[in-house]
């Protein structure tokens, strides 16, 4: 399919209908939530949109919002919330490292979720994944089913269970790698803290497939909103076609914090001085930083005709007012 230039907020198109987000308040379900409310071109309307999590949006839910007070961990409380429901968009997940919270919300969670769709007659369903099943790399560029997923952590063993659960059920998984823009909690804090810690990365060169946190959303406001019949039960690679290398990633960083320029050292030595260090990154988050890990997303960008965004240096540069005032201070230690 070729590539076609698709306005900003595309992807819910008349005859969506009503769409259930959940993890609609977070990073990434909130990105989410403001596509499918964007303005959309003639002859397309957005959905009636329900936003499912614990907490209240911050602010008061645009007209055609609403918002479902739900906890994932407690599946009596989701019953009935896919009711006239056409679209489950499954954004909503716990991180942490807490292996029951893990198995509860990410994995019971879910089940409960595609139980309630099912009841409902729910016609598409969405899940938000990761690329972090996969396990350890280095991964250089692989299709999908190419890697026998293997995950290293307890968040990702879950997420993994989760997706086979969607993949039963018919629905469609997306599994991002990193993920950047405002909002962002994790990544680009990890980094900028990792290099506070320890000045210094290692002299290799890697890649890391990144995505913008808009440029995920709009997969999936295209991926909703796809009335033509197309692959049920399928994984996707959600990230940006072309990897970033690290070291232009720490150059964009380093330039915006006000940072040295991180002194080059041997991988040894920088993972034995990091494991020393800094004590609140895993083994295996410092790989996911510090090694090859890319992926071909060529399918999703053919399955929806998207245009992918321009790229990570002018994404960063358009959330650098957010991740200046955020970044300024000690940011918070990621889960």
């Amino acid at each position: 399919m070729p590539a076609l230039s698709v306005p900003p907020g595309y992807g819910a198109s008349e005859g969506t209908g009503t769409v259930l987000l959940t993890g609609g308040t977070g990073f990434i379900g909130g990105a989410i939530a403001r596509e499918l409310t964007a303005a959309h071109p003639p002859g397309h309307s957005a959905p009636e949109l329900r936003l499912l999590s614990r907490r209240p949006p911050p602010c008061a839910p645009p007209t055609r919002v609403r918002h479902l007070p739900a906890d994932l961990s407690d599946p009596a409380t989701v019953h009935g919330v896919c009711s006239g429901v056409d679209t489950l968009v499954h954004a909503a997940s716990y991180v942490g490292r807490d292996a029951r919270t893990c198995h509860e919300v990410n994995y019971l969670g879910t089940q409960a979720l595609l139980r309630e769709a099912h009841r409902a007659g729910t016609r598409r369903i969405i899940y938000i994944s990761t690329a972090s099943v996969y396990g350890r790399g280095p991964h250089q560029g692989p299709c999908e089913g190419e890697v026998v997923p293997a995950p290293a952590s307890a968040a990702s063993r879950s997420r993994l269970r989760a997706e086979e659960a969607v993949l039963r059920a018919q629905g469609t998984v997306l599994r991002p790698h990193l993920i950047h823009g405002a909002g962002d909690r994790w990544f680009l804090p990890a980094v900028a803290r990792l290099l506070r810690a320890v000045p210094a990365w290692p002299d290799t060169t890697s890649y890391s497939s990144v995505i913008a946190v808009e440029d995920l959303a709009r997969l999936v406001a295209a991926l909703a909103g796809d009335q033509a019949p197309g692959p049920v039960g399928r994984v996707y690679h959600a990230t940006h076609p072309r990897p970033v290398r690290m070291t232009d990633l720490l150059e964009a960083l380093t330039t915006l914090l006000t940072l040295p320029a991180p002194r080059r050292v041997p991988r040894a030595e920088h993972g034995a001085r990091v494991a020393r260090d800094v004590s609140w990154l895993t083994s295996h988050q410092y790989a996911l930083l510090t090694e090859d890990h890319w992926y071909d997303s060529s399918a999703v960008w053919d399955r929806t005709g998207l245009v992918p965004g321009p790229g990570f240096a002018e994404r960063f540069a358009a959330a650098a007012p957010w991740y200046r005032r955020h970044l300024t201070g000690p940011p918070p230690a990621p889960q």
